[in-house]
C-alpha cells in the first residue's frame, strides 16, 4: 500500500459477513489487518485514502458480496474527531512495531541460545538467515502502511539492527568452526 493519503481523506468500508461459517468474518477480518485498516466500530473500517488503498478496497468489497454478504466503500473526509481516528491509526501502527520488537529479542535469544549450545553449523546460520529475512519483510509492509510516521518504528528499525549485527557475529562463528573442522 505504498501511496501517501491523498488530501487527507480517508476510504471507509462499511460492511456485513454471514455469520457463518464464521471463517469468511475471520478473512475479512485478517485482509482489513493486512491492509493496516482501524476499525470504527463492528463492520466499519477506516484507511487513509490513496490508490493502492482503494483499489484494495474495491477487491475486498466485491469478495465480501461474493460471500453473499453486503458492503458499501466511502470516500470521506471527517467533520469531527479525526485527531482521535489518527491516533488509532497510529496506536495500530505501533502495536505492529511493538511487535516486531518482541520478535527480534525472540530472535536474539535464539542466536544466544546457539552460543551457549555451541552450535554453529550451516543449517542453523540459514535458519536464522530465513527468520532475519521474515523479520525484514514484516518491517517493510508495516512501514508501507505507516502513511503517517508513527514513533515505534525507530525502536522496530533498531531491533532489526540488532538483529543483522547478532547474526553477523554468529556467521563469522560458523565460519570459523567449519574452517577448524577442516
Amino acid at each position: 500500500m505504498s501511496a501517501e493519503p491523498s488530501g487527507g481523506g480517508w476510504l471507509l468500508l462499511v460492511y456485513r459477513v454471514p455469520s457463518e461459517p464464521t471463517r469468511l468474518r475471520a478473512a475479512v477480518w485478517r485482509r482489513l489487518k493486512s491492509l493496516g485498516a482501524i476499525y470504527l466500530q463492528n463492520s466499519a473500517a477506516a484507511l487513509p485514502a490513496s490508490a493502492n488503498a482503494e483499489r484494495a478496497l474495491r477487491k475486498l468489497r466485491r469478495e465480501i458480496l461474493e460471500m453473499a454478504g453486503t458492503a458499501a466503500l466511502l470516500s470521506c473526509t471527517v467533520l469531527a474527531g479525526e485527531q482521535d481516528i489518527l491516533a488509532a491509526f497510529q496506536a495500530a501502527r505501533d502495536d505492529e512495531y511493538e511487535e516486531i520488537v518482541d520478535k527480534c529479542q525472540d530472535f536474539l535469544d535464539q542466536v544466544r541460545k546457539e552460543y551457549a549450545a555451541d552450535h554453529f553449523t550451516y543449517a542453523e546460520l540459514e535458519e536464522n538467515e530465513v527468520d532475519l529475512v521474515k523479520l525484514r519483510n514484516w518491517l517493510a509492509r508495516v512501514r508501507e502502511r505507516d502513511v503517517f510516521g508513527a514513533s515505534g518504528l525507530q525502536a522496530a528499525e533498531q531491533g532489526i539492527a540488532a538483529c543483522e549485527q547478532s547474526l553477523e557475529g554468529y556467521a563469522a562463528r560458523v565460519y570459523a568452526e567449519e574452517a577448524e573442522s577442516r
